[in-house]
């Protein structure tokens, strides 16, 4: 199936686009080819059963829902060694609780991929696994082993049906620039991380990044997270082409973005689909984030950045040869995106993305695209080169 992460020909994009307006407006519910990603989560509600039960000097725990703020004052208050037993005994709430101390959530989220490798080594061995299910259970254990390693830090994980994980690049607690980078289409555990073609992942988007932004301002403490935490649509469908998905994707973002610890400027670095995410986010985003740049997007479900109903500087770039600028830049009966962000009517800071090649290729290391982002995400501003090889998207950016 062809993806937002690969080359699809745009003749039958547009055919695809046309046909499902027209679907939708035959049906009164609309279609929803939507792949399911429940899958199964008993052990994660014998744990929620216990927390609700649990208590600390008395003290009942707090819902998992109850607000990031609340969940930090209670941490706060009740010390690492409770915080720790909470980690060890409920890693899988623990491991993806906005509020919680990044360092408890890193130890829980290794220990929830160690039961979750054993569950996937025991699948292998099962004799009545068909050739497809050994095969994915092979790779789900290879993935897990992998994030498992000491020099990782996962913020978040979920193995339950494709899967979600973030990770973090440097020291979060101290960063005073943290750079979230959202991915589009076709993105969970299996490819959060590639071999092959490594900068079209997040991992290696995110190492990319990171080595761009400790070179181009090597004293200033980051922080940059590979956020592959939202469900994102499998392939081109129905899904990638309307905003149910990137609604409870932003709903994350935005939990995400306020929970981090500090004070430190955040900057959201998205990419083909991930930009619809940031784009319904942006008005509930909070203030910390400053900095909100696209590539390769198919549209913000905006008309232009006044639409977005955002504070934070809005950039945008585009390769020369990304199929993407083929994709029907518009929104009918809900399908569709809206404005292309480069465009002038958009409104948008447009920088260069000179060196980068196809959809996939804006976070190769020594493109400009890269080399503008990393300016942007340690707040070097100056550096940055505009698409209009002039300084026309530096304008108006007080110095920082």
């Amino acid at each position: 199936m062809t993806s937002f992460d690969s080359t699809p020909n745009p003749t039958a994009w547009r055919a695809l686009f046309v046909l499902t307006v027209v679907l939708m407006m035959l049906a009164t519910t609309g279609w929803t080819a939507v792949r399911q990603h429940t899958g199964p989560r008993t052990q994660l509600a014998a744990e929620l059963a216990a927390w609700n039960k649990d208590r600390i000097e008395g003290r009942a725990l707090p819902s998992p829902d109850a607000g990031h703020a609340r969940l930090a004052a209670f941490f706060a208050s009740v010390g690492t060694r409770s915080g720790a037993r909470l980690a060890a005994d409920y890693p899988r709430i623990m491991g993806n609780l906005d509020g919680a101390p990044v360092t408890l959530r890193y130890r829980a989220n290794r220990k929830a991929l160690a039961a979750s490798w054993s569950k996937e080594r025991e699948r292998v061995a099962n004799p009545a696994l068909t050739a497809e299910g050994h095969h994915e259970a092979v790779r789900r254990m290879h993935r897990f082993r992998a994030l498992m390693a000491e020099d990782r830090q996962i913020l978040a994980f979920d193995p339950s049906g494709a899967g979600r994980v973030a990770e973090v690049l440097g020291d979060l607690d101290r960063a005073e620039r943290v750079s979230v980078i959202v991915p589009g289409v076709d993105t969970n555990l299996l490819t959060f991380q590639k071999t092959a073609r490594k900068y079209s992942a997040p991992v290696g988007m995110a190492q990319s990044l990171y080595a761009a932004e400790r070179a181009a301002a090597p004293r200033v403490p980051t922080a940059v997270i590979a956020w592959a935490d939202y469900t994102s649509p499998v392939g081109v469908g129905v899904d990638s082409a309307i905003g149910r998905l990137a609604e409870s994707g932003a709903r994350r973002l935005t939990s995400l973005t306020e929970a981090l610890p500090g004070d430190s400027r955040v900057a959201l670095f998205c990419h083909s689909y991930g930009s619809v995410v940031c784009g319904v986010a942006a008005r509930d985003l909070p203030a910390r984030v400053e900095d909100l740049a696209v590539a390769g997007s198919p549209g913000m479900r905006a008309e232009n950045v006044a639409g977005l109903g955002t504070g934070a500087r809005v950039w945008a770039t585009r390769d020369g040869d990304d199929w993407i600028e083929d994709v029907p830049h518009l929104e009918v009966g809900g399908l569709g995106h809206g404005e292309d962000p480069v465009t002038p009517e958009f409104g948008a800071r447009v920088v260069s993305a000179a060196g980068a090649v196809g959809h996939t290729g804006y976070f190769e290391p020594g493109t400009e695209s890269v080399h503008n982002f990393a300016a942007i995400g340690v707040g070097a501003y100056e550096g940055i080169s505009c698409a209009a090889d002039d300084d026309s998207c530096r304008r108006d950016i007080a110095a920082v």
